[in-house]
């Protein structure tokens, strides 16, 4: 099923990490960087400007200014995603079309957070973004960190519009996954890692990945396994990134701190803090495992 997945932004992307400086401001340069690695390792796509990229407690013209430095640095080649979505509509609106300006290939939408809306405002909200620039959105739908899902009903109603064409998965619903596959066309994007290769599996586009911001590689390993027929090596490779995934990602510390742990890439803003030794030990030594492997 996965050889005529629709992939409007290739298969295995990565949720890239805002880098700063050690004084904390916008470190541009250190972006392009990161990011001409993860392309040359396999990454297909990048996301900008997502949780993992602290869109919270970055500004306007931080999130512009990256975007503008990491598309001189791996060209119009590889789709970059900008993630725009907020509580404020008219906020998110100017985000996305500043995205656009910026050279975007897409936009990352996450569900309005906080004042946890019902499902026809939810709606409501990603149309007027879809409405509001001329690129294509991958809708985020992440109930965990919003506090509102969206729904597999609404989904389906929001395929309806033609630049709403993919999903970025952290519902941990299968099952609501497949339904909405089965009637739509719209691209389903895993955004929790364990569940790359299930969703994959079951017709699923890939995965927008925090954890590939360390192993894009090893990351993208049982997808290709799978891709070649060979779904027993597949899952043996996923294994071997479980305890990785594990602690970057279910280990009460936020994807960003975790991956910054691992990188030359700066801070974490207030109010995160960086992981305390501990943690951050455990994390290489987990990384030097999985490189070893």
């Amino acid at each position: 099923m996965t050889a005529t997945a629709p992939r409007p932004f290739g298969r295995t992307l990565c949720a890239m990490i805002t880098p700063f400086t050690a004084a904390g401001s916008l470190d541009p340069d250190a972006g392009r960087v990161h990011a001409a690695r993860l392309v040359a390792e396999g990454c297909d796509g990048i996301v900008l400007s997502g949780t993992t990229g602290e869109s919270p407690t970055t500004t306007d013209a931080e999130k512009s200014a990256l975007l503008r430095a990491v598309r001189a640095e791996v060209g119009d080649g590889v789709p970059l995603l900008s993630g725009v979505g907020g509580p404020d509509t008219a906020a998110t609106l100017r985000l996305a079309r500043q995205a656009e300006e910026a050279g975007a290939d897409g936009l990352l939408v996450v569900s309005p957070y906080y004042s946890r809306p019902p499902q026809a405002a939810v709606e409501a909200y990603v149309l007027r973004v879809a409405e509001s620039t001329g690129l294509p959105l991958m809708v985020y739908d992440i109930p965990g960190r919003t506090g509102v899902r969206i729904e597999p009903e609404t989904l389906l109603r929001l395929a309806e519009h033609p630049r709403v064409v993919a999903v970025k998965d952290c519902s941990y619903d299968l099952l609501g996954a497949t339904k909405v596959l089965a009637r739509t066309s719209l691209a389903y994007y895993s955004g929790c890692e364990e569940l790359n290769l299930p969703l994959y599996a079951v017709g699923g586009a890939g995965y927008v990945s925090t954890v590939a911001n360390v192993a894009p590689c090893q990351v993208r390993a049982p997808l290709d396994a799978f891709d070649a027929g060979r779904t027993d090596e597949a899952a043996r490779l996923n294994g071997l990134t479980a305890r990785l995934v594990e602690l970057m990602m279910a280990s009460g510390l936020p994807g960003t701190v975790t991956a910054k742990a691992l990188l030359d890439a700066g801070p974490v803003r207030e109010p995160l803090q960086p992981a305390g030794r501990e943690a951050a030990d455990g994390l290489r030594k987990a990384y030097e495992e999985l490189l070893a492997a």
